[in-house]
């Protein structure tokens, strides 16, 4: 394995579109799920097979942890005004109206096996990981966004866990990452007000570490590269202070996944109606129609 094979690799994927950057150490992999920007299973099969590329690539090229090649990790979407939906409704309705518990595991546990290892891969290779939240990051979009060491946010962005709305809970992690950095009271009424919040309302909580205009979250993600890099090692060792001091493991995520399993097998007829009209309004923007056009009245604007 070696960086060489980067150009090979980057055809295998189904949903997921890379592009690896040696100048800067930059790996970046922009969502590209069909036919709705969420997370569907070929899509978080296909990050959870880049993550173990990565890995791969650092242990083969710097087995001692020393500079790596890949040094940067950036998840963002191809998708224009949505950085991911979050879950997979359509999937999320057939499994629930199945009483498929063991299908609604499969899915909670591709979530965490994506989650946790973009949450510290800053610990063992060490990679910084990064969101480029350009649009809306709802429900397991703004999971995925808080997994990363950092988010950079464009203006526009939107950030909502709209889960509270059909009678459920953002099971992937949100309230355990948002704790970490505003504390629990703070992270519970975000969980559970349903509400939107915009990048700006963010960054000044904390939650959004740098506010980008519109148009050029690119080109602030590379001046924050630029900057990040002349202290890497600094900055390698605070995650890892910051992990130390509340670390996140692997069962605690997974513990709370099957929580959710738990709670979305007792959803009924009522919450069915309000998760196909999210679906509805999904599929009307994937189709073209604005995000906040096809959102609003249907609880997300």
């Amino acid at each position: 394995m070696s960086v060489g094979t980067l150009s090979i690799h980057q055809n295998t994927y189904q949903q997921l579109i890379t592009k690896f950057e040696p100048e800067y150490g930059i790996m970046w992999y922009y969502m590209d799920p069909k036919p709705r920007p969420c997370f569907t299973m070929e899509l978080l099969k296909d990050i959870r097979k880049c993550q173990h590329f990565i890995e791969q690539i650092n242990r083969t090229e710097s087995p001692n942890g020393g500079d790596c090649p890949i040094r940067y990790g950036v998840l963002a979407s191809k998708f224009p005004g949505v950085y991911s939906f979050g879950g997979d409704l359509e999937l999320f309705l057939k499994l629930i109206k199945d009483k498929d518990e063991a299908g609604l595991r499969e899915y909670a546990r591709a979530c965490i096996d994506v989650v946790f290892p973009n949450h510290t891969m800053c610990l063992d290779f060490p990679i910084t990981t990064l969101s480029l939240v350009k649009g809306d990051a709802l429900g397991g979009g703004f999971e995925s966004a808080l997994s990363s060491n950092l988010i950079i946010a464009e203006k526009s962005a939107r950030f909502g866990l709209p889960e509270v709305l059909f009678n459920l809970f953002p099971g992937m992690g949100a309230y355990n990452l948002l704790a970490r950095r505003l504390g629990p009271k703070k992270a519970e009424q975000i969980v559970l007000s349903g509400n939107m919040y915009s990048a700006a309302e963010l960054h000044d909580m904390g939650v959004v570490d740098v506010l980008a205009e519109d148009g050029e979250g690119e080109k602030v993600l590379y001046e924050f590269i630029a900057r990040h890099s002349r202290k890497r090692n600094t900055y390698q060792s605070f995650h890892k202070v910051r992990q130390s001091f509340a670390p996140i493991t692997y069962e605690e995520l997974m513990g709370v996944a099957l929580i959710w399993v738990e709670a979305a097998l007792r959803l009924g007829a009522k919450d069915f109606r309000i998760m196909e009209r999210l679906l509805k309004a999904q599929g009307r923007i994937s189709n073209g129609l604005s995000v906040v056009g096809g959102m609003r009245g249907e609880g997300y604007a």
